[in-house]
């Protein structure tokens, strides 16, 4: 059934439990993590949370043009989806760091 017998599967299982643990401490590290991103020279700056929860958004003065509130409309959702992206890219990387590339389903 397994190579090596019952011991081998105890280590599989021991190794499995260690890679949970760990997935475990880097989703809570992630999540109270911060990442902030900003766009147009700095026009508009946003912060998230790892649980990808807006904590502030910064709007440069300079930024607001009354006659073209689209484009700034458009710098607060490209800043906040690129945070967004940060998030995710972080969140895999470290993952991968834990499973070693190995895909696991509904991660």
């Amino acid at each position: 059934m397994f190579p090596g017998g019952m011991g081998n599967m105890q280590g599989m299982m021991k190794r499995v439990q260690k890679m949970q643990a760990d997935m475990l401490k880097m989703q809570e590290k992630l999540q109270a993590s911060k990442f902030e991103n900003s766009v147009g020279g700095g026009a508009v700056s946003v912060v998230l949370t790892g649980k990808k929860e807006l904590v502030s958004i910064k709007i440069n003065p300079e930024a607001v043009d009354v006659d073209d509130m689209e484009m700034l409309e458009d710098m607060i959702v490209s800043a906040i989806n690129e945070c967004m992206h940060k998030i995710d890219e972080t969140s895999d990387k470290e993952m991968t760091k834990i499973t070693g590339g190995m895909k696991l389903p509904g991660m």
